[in-house]
């Protein structure tokens, strides 16, 4: 007996010996490999090491405690094959044997589709969760946070198995964590709770790569993006006749299923009827029984072992009732809020935290439970075991690409307008909150609990009830033939929308014989169902829109992907337009309005602008003094309140700006003839005038109804003439015609005058604490026949913009207090709640590091040190624009909102503005606010109807005009992306310096400075680059690169990346439609350029 004992001890040994001898060598190929190859060297260093613990327990501990049946099935083999010798002996020899089971071999196979899935920013999987707590793995910190490390591509469990590393430790691991009954009951049950709330059905999302900014971090060609195939925890299956089976059967389960699944009060909704059970309620209870779990386990297991066929899983939890809901609300246990979803890590979702906290964590499809972005949902807190550990610092430079990011924006096209009344500084600070791509959810909270470590924890959630379906559920994407089956797949381009099963014959009628003839079609298709127990939607196509990477079928698609109207306005509401044409103002409709039509009137505007809708005069008075007026178009004339025209104005809320057209909220007849201040025409009004002293002060102040007659239509171009040249004499031929009535010398004083007056007012302005963050813009010179991109320049703010901004800025806040004093329970306001406090204090410690001295205290002081900080040399308007871009992140959007539904007067006030009320009246012809806020005018001066709106009414129509106009901005964003991609693919390759305005782990941002595009570089996509390292002291993120010599003799050139560095890119077209990415140059290249 000590004979053998010593052998098997120093057989032992021998074995340890050599695992050790494998991880140093381990260790020594890490120093040696790339940055890619470590985490392949990681994972067989930890599979090593547990092999080493493994080996130790069996020789020292126990037999394990195993059923008698296992005993009894693995004792004769033990007898036979070393009878007379006791079971240590050849410990490591049975540990090989036993770990050549499934389950390792299942959770290294699943490692790596989760290294894979972080390659395209999918995050860790919670089915590798999963299963490590089933198999007892310890997870130590580095175990599970693959953000230490690069792309993976070349590991994969095939790898492993070749070189004869793929073992299971699952055996072992259950004999060394055996428990009591009733912990072995708790960890099932915790576990069995964690796989049901947290397991990811990538399979309910397209995986057509990153569609947002067409950059695929492994910069794979887009057809095989589209083709990667998706997996789960149940189907382990890629892209292949058996999945299309699985489909099939996943279509016939549903059918049967859906037949008994009652509806809860938030499936009504005619667009989504989403079915759901009960049954699936049970499985994800926090404290269920035990033994429920223990037989549902069972269940399941039966039914794997049976193949799975003839039983469908419930995949999304029943919601919750209304009655459950209004109560868990009242009660403070659940919490409504809007959900967004990370278009990057479309797994990845957050709704606001109540109290201004950092938001809410929603982790995986499943979480979701059916709803899309932008839904109003319900939630309820999972248990706290549950809650997101994230790192303390996760301020957006140093974030890692692995936390969450908020929507890549790229640039907005020019609007109609540039002056600060259409595209108001709150409106640019909107903008800029959700432009950054490197923005992150997590920044913009303060943190929920925070671990002794340093590290923060994130409440976690799940959605109980949809309140509203505010996403369209249409989606722009491609069809995919599944032979044999009566459906075909849609894939949305958008990776939040699911994939949709669409009835053949909804198809094209020769999709099913020539399939291949529609692989670049663009379709859109609407879900009209969800099931409970089904991954996929079920949806209808809504129309073919053309060939992928046309201008016009591409945009089609945004606009009904963003539920913009863009259809033909219905006979019901032509009715209501004027029918006698060409129209003229009624008499007695002049004889009830100030009459203004002698008065040197005029407009200024974008030279293409054909909606104006405001006006100025400026007229020079006995005392010094100037009676100046604003005069903005009487669209409440026209639109009439509870019409067809008025509910069809109200529901498009506002005019989308595309680059090569407008979709207007009101017939063109109105929009650009009868409302639109034409030159030489009477027009119907409503003005404000004042009597203002020279440097601004108001004297008096005037509203009412007006009928003008505008002399000249400026362009910017022209007034800014006019005030570079105030001593010329300008002709009729530099402008464009002329009333008679008034001399050209009498507009061009007019316009200096006015020029004069805005200098003040704005300076004022700014010293009692305004704040505005600019941003350069992109615009485009189009083809007049094919309106193709012939070009492209960066909009210029200039002083004529800056004059008509500060005169619609005055209208708005007068109007806002007139028309407040008058209906203080009914008023239409708008506000701009101040910037997170948390999200202040990071960004003020990271300019400290940067050594920037930059003052957040207030909006004013805020203005005033951007202004000091940037510097005078020629870069100084980048270092402006990236130090803008950052100030802009804690900012919060402004809002539309009923003065009745808000109780403190101070939350009325507009951070940005630094005033105490303000709305929208400037902008009639294009803003539905404004015509409220015109109808509330009248009504208060007595010269329009009676109004019958109620409190809640108004609110209503404030969230409304909110969400449209959110949305509208983005459709112009993407307008001018798809146009800027067009013409990078024209006329591409395009060089330019850019300058990084932030740094993750892994990749950085730019901004290319020639176009003002914002571009995201991934290092691991970088030619010639040997290995980058990144590096965080602080708040401030560092990457350094290292490139290789072009000359193998010489050392290897170092690159380091941070805020405000300049480097050298070239901008070149992908191989997917419309979209571009940016190269980064060789530092040598950029030195030479």
């Amino acid at each position: 007996m000590t004979v053998e004992f010593h052998f098997t001890f120093i057989s032992l040994f021998i074995c340890c010996a050599c695992i050790s001898a494998q991880l140093k060598l381990i260790r020594q190929q890490v120093s040696q490999h790339t940055y890619i190859n470590s985490r392949i060297l990681y994972v067989r260093e930890v599979y090593y090491k547990w092999l080493i613990i493994a080996c130790l327990q069996d020789f020292y501990m126990d037999p394990p405690r195993q059923s008698k049946k296992a005993n009894l099935n693995r004792e004769p083999k033990r007898n036979q094959n070393h009878t007379g010798s006791p079971h240590l002996k050849d410990a490591y020899a049975r540990l090989l044997s036993q770990h050549n089971g499934a389950k390792f071999s299942q959770y290294l196979e699943q490692y790596a589709q989760d290294i894979s899935a972080q390659r395209e920013g999918l995050g860790t999987s919670t089915v590798l969760r999963a299963q490590s707590d089933r198999l007892n793995i310890p997870q130590r910190k580095g175990d599970h946070v693959p953000n230490h490390f690069s792309d993976s591509s070349d590991f994969s469990p095939s790898s492993l198995k070749s070189k004869g590393e793929e073992r299971s430790l699952s055996l072992y691991m259950e004999k060394l964590n055996s428990r009591s009954a009733q912990q072995e009951c708790e960890r099932k049950q915790g576990v069995l709770e964690r796989q049901q709330r947290g397991q990811r059905k990538d399979t309910a999302t397209s995986q057509d790569g990153d569609i947002e900014s067409g950059e695929d971090a492994a910069s794979l060609k887009p057809t095989q993006s589209k083709k990667q195939p998706k997996k789960t925890k149940d189907s382990k299956e890629s892209s292949s006749p058996k999945k299309a089976s699985a489909v099939g059967q996943e279509e016939k389960m549903n059918k049967s299923k859906k037949k008994n699944l009652p509806k809860s009060p938030a499936d009504d909704d005619s667009r989504q009827g989403t079915s759901k059970s009960d049954a699936d309620a049970q499985l994800t209870r926090p404290k269920s029984p035990c033994g429920k779990n223990k037989s549902l386990q069972q269940t399941r297991e039966k039914n794997k072992s049976k193949g799975g066929r003839g039983s469908k899983k419930q995949v999304f939890e029943s919601y919750m009732t209304l009655e459950e809901v209004s109560h868990g609300l009242k009660r403070g246990e659940l919490i409504q809020g809007q959900l967004r979803i990370n278009p990057k890590k479309y797994h990845e979702a957050f709704i606001p935290a109540p109290e201004d906290t950092r938001d809410i964590f929603l982790d995986g499809i499943v979480s979701r439970n059916r709803a899309l972005n932008g839904d109003v949902v319900v939630v309820q807190i999972l248990p706290r075991d549950q809650w997101k550990v994230v790192r303390s610092d996760t301020d957006c430079e140093g974030s890692s690409e692995s936390e969450v990011q908020k929507e890549n924006k790229g640039q907005t096209v020019q609007k109609k307008r540039a002056d600060g009344a259409d595209s108001t500084p709150e409106d640019e600070l909107v903008r800029k909150l959700h432009s950054t791509s490197l923005t992150c959810a997590a920044e913009h909270q303060e943190p929920s609990t925070s671990a002794s470590n340093g590290e923060i924890i994130q409440k976690t959630a799940k959605v109980v009830y949809i309140v509203e379906k505010k996403h369209s559920r249409a989606a722009t994407g491609f069809l995919k033939f599944l032979p044999d089956k009566p459906f075909a797949m849609f894939s949305p381009v958008d990776h939040r929308v699911p994939r949709i099963n669409v009835p053949l014959a909804d198809c094209p009628q020769d999709f099913v014989s020539r399939p291949g003839d529609y692989s670049n079609t663009l379709f859109i298709c609407r879900i009209i169902d969800w099931p409970a127990n089904s991954n996929f939607a079920e949806g209808r196509l809504a129309k073919t829109l053309g060939q992928a990477g046309e201008i016009e079928p591409e945009t089609e698609g945004i606009l009904m992907e963003y539920d913009v109207d863009f259809s033909d306005f219905s006979s019901e509401v032509l009715e209501c337009l004027p029918k006698n044409l060409p129209w003229s103002i009624p008499p007695e409709e002049v004889s009830t309005r100030r009459d203004l039509r002698k008065e040197c009137i005029f407009t200024i505007d974008p030279a293409t602008a054909r909606d104006l809708d405001d006006a100025l005069s400026c007229k020079l008075l006995p005392d010094g003094n100037f009676e100046v007026g604003v005069h903005i178009a009487d669209v409440s004339y026209f639109v009439e309140q509870d019409n067809d025209l008025d509910a069809v104005a109200s529901q498009r809320a506002t005019s989308v700006y595309l680059v090569q057209k407008v979709i207007p909220m009101l017939p063109r007849l109105l929009c650009e003839e009868l409302c639109s201040l034409n030159p030489l025409i009477d027009r119907l009004t409503f003005s404000v005038i004042w009597t203002l002293t020279p440097e601004g002060r108001i004297l008096s102040e005037w509203f009412g109804r007006t009928v003008i007659r505008s002399c000249v239509k400026l362009s910017y171009d022209h007034a800014q003439s006019m005030i570079e040249a105030p001593e010329k004499m300008f002709s009729a031929e530099e402008l464009p015609p002329v009333d008679p009535e008034h001399p050209i010398d009498e507009i061009h004083q007019a316009v200096l005058n006015l020029h004069s007056i805005a200098r003040n007012l704005r300076s004022q302005r700014f010293s009692g604490g305004a704040l505005r963050l600019d941003q350069l813009k992109l615009s485009f010179t189009l083809d007049k026949e094919t309106m193709m991109p012939q070009g492209c320049y960066v909009y210029q703010y200039r002083d004529s913009n800056k004059l008509v901004e500060e005169f619609m800025l005055l209208a708005n806040m007068a109007t806002a207090h007139h028309i407040y004093r008058k209906f203080p329970e009914l008023a239409l306001l708008r506000r701009h709640p101040p910037p997170k406090a948390k999200m202040v204090e990071e960004l003020q410690e990271l300019c400290n590091q940067l050594g920037i001295d930059i003052d957040l205290s207030s909006a004013g002081a805020l203005h005033k040190s951007l202004i000091a900080t940037v510097g005078d040399d020629e870069f100084s308007t980048a270092r402006k624009e990236v130090l803008t871009h950052m100030c802009s992140r804690p900012m919060q959007m402004a809002l539309y909102f009923c003065s009745g539904q808000v109780q403190e007067e101070k939350l009325f006030k507009h951070y940005a503005l630094n005033v105490p009320l303000y709305t929208h009246f400037t902008s009639p012809i294009r803003r539905y606010a404004d015509i409220i806020v015109h109808r509330l005018l009248a009504s208060s001066l007595k010269c329009g109807p009676h109004l019958s709106l109620s409190t809640a009414e108004v609110q209503k129509q404030a969230s409304h005009c909110n969400d449209k106009k959110t949305l509208s901005k983005r459709v112009q964003e993407l307008s001018s992306e798809l146009y800027f991609g067009v013409f990078v693919k024209e006329c591409g390759p395009l060089d330019s310096e850019a300058m990084v305005m932030g740094v993750l782990d892994q990749s950085f941002d730019v901004l290319v400075l020639r176009y003002r595009v914002q571009k995201r570089i991934y290092c691991k996509s970088v030619e010639g680059l040997s290995s980058f390292r990144h590096r965080k002291v602080g708040k401030k993120s560092e990457l350094t690169l290292v490139w290789l010599p072009e000359d193998p003799e010489e050392a290897p050139i170092e690159q380091t990346i941070s805020i405000f560095t300049l480097v050298g890119v070239q901008l070149q077209a992908d191989g997917a439609p419309m979209k571009y990415s940016a190269v980064l140059k060789r530092p040598e290249e950029n030195k030479a350029g």
